[in-house]
């Protein structure tokens, strides 16, 4: 048993881990219209922009999750968290596409380390009973980081460049890495065998992946394009605003994401976290889909702000539209995650993440670039109406899968 000031020194150290994870991730999502513009990408090469990330977390995922569960999730996520150091050292130096694409390997499989890992240690630490609430505060921290990243980045950067943004990243991996050397204890149980396996062949997971996979197109479609909507120009179908006012509309999603996941996670722990699973991915859908009609009200307000510039009212039905994903997301995200924990609990826990983010990477790897040739032909809008319809689909064949094989009550019963 920890005593109680240990334990806390414990989670606070892999809050800090993860939020120099989100900041950074966050950091150049947000900057990321001005690597678009200033390396001269279009089409289907922004998609490779988003997917070259997706590909190294993707293969980062069995051999990390693998050896985090039979040797040691401290020292794993040491070294990915002094990778993610490097990496976002190397952006502040690209001259070139081919430059970007390798500084976003990099930055995938330090992410995968950092968010694999620690998630699996929260759960590890946290009690059964409230498992989904103490993810939801862990995610919170996550959120915070991104409000950091968008509003903080997005001034920062205007009045700098790229050599401050970077360098204070770095210096925020290292604090974490000490944090965790110092106060985060050696796993006290090994996983023999490859968790894997048995975790991916498990009824109720089976169940959970049969809308992940799925909901996955829908939020790597939205996630990644709602910058891109903001920031590029107006002839690729953008509103064509600065890194300030791409910052703010990010932001949003991220400020009541922060709020609302902590009081959503204990509230699945109570009344059934396949409720808040379908709700969160519905609701998700339906927001994704009116983000195009942001540009018909362009001309109702106009505002001129210091560094933003004018602000229209596009920016503000983007800003809100936005927040309404947030909230969206929140009732989904800690009661999928304490799912998948209760079933890796005892058998392999960051093994059981690992299966939850497999299934993920198929839709985030071939979304972007699928995205990226909807830009390019039917317009932006498509993109968004393509990621509202996949996460309306996944909710639908989750409620049907999970109705058949468990039952109506199962909705509220898991």
């Amino acid at each position: 048993m920890f005593d109680r000031s240990h334990e806390d020194l414990q989670f606070s150290s892999l809050y800090l881990a993860r939020f120099a994870s989100s900041f950074g991730f966050m950091t150049v999502l947000t900057l990321l219209p001005n690597y678009i513009d200033a390396l001269g990408a279009t089409g289907v090469t922004i998609g490779l922009f988003v997917t070259a990330l997706e590909v190294a977390r993707t293969v980062g995922i069995v051999p990390l999750g693998w050896a985090a569960d039979r040797y040691s999730k401290r020292t794993i996520l040491l070294g990915a968290l002094a990778l993610s150091a490097v990496a976002y050292l190397s952006f502040s130096i690209i001259t070139s596409i081919d430059g970007f694409l390798v500084s976003r390997t990099l930055q995938g499989l330090g992410m995968t380390g950092t968010g694999l890992v620690g998630l699996a240690l929260i759960g590890d630490l946290a009690p059964d009973d409230s498992r989904a609430n103490y993810i939801g505060k862990f995610n919170a921290v996550r959120m915070a980081a991104g409000i950091a990243g968008t509003l903080g980045v997005g001034v920062l950067f205007a009045l700098t460049g790229f050599d401050v943004v970077f360098g204070f990243i770095a210096v925020l991996f290292v604090l974490s890495t000490v944090g965790i050397w110092l106060f985060v204890d050696a796993d006290q149980t090994s996983v023999e065998g490859f968790a894997f396996t048995d975790l991916a062949l498990n009824r109720r997971i089976l169940t959970m992946t049969s809308f992940r996979v799925q909901y996955a197109v829908a939020v790597s479609l939205v996630r990644k394009w709602v910058p891109i909507f903001v920031g590029v120009s107006a002839a690729q179908g953008g509103l064509a605003y600065g890194s300030a006012v791409v910052g703010a509309v990010l932001a949003a999603e991220k400020f009541t994401n922060m709020l609302v996941q902590p009081h959503t996670g204990r509230l699945s722990d109570r009344y059934g976290r396949a409720l808040f699973v379908f709700v969160g991915g519905g609701a998700y859908g339906l927001v994704a889909m009116a983000f195009p009609f942001a540009t018909t009200v362009e001309g109702l307000l106009s505002v001129s702000l210091p560094v933003a510039g004018t602000v229209t009212g596009a920016v503000a039905v983007a800003i809100g539209l936005n927040g309404l994903l947030g909230v969206a997301d929140a009732f989904r995200e800690p009661a999928s995650m304490a799912l998948f924990a209760d079933e890796g609990k005892g058998e392999g826990i960051t093994s059981s993440f690992g299966v939850r983010s497999l299934v993920w990477k198929p839709g985030s790897v071939l979304a972007p670039i699928a995205g990226g040739w909807l830009m390019g032909t039917a317009g932006i809008e498509w993109v968004f109406f393509a990621g509202g319809f996949a996460a309306l689909s996944g909710v639908i064949t989750f409620f049907s899968v999970l109705s058949w094989n468990h039952g109506r009550r199962a909705l509220h019963q898991w």
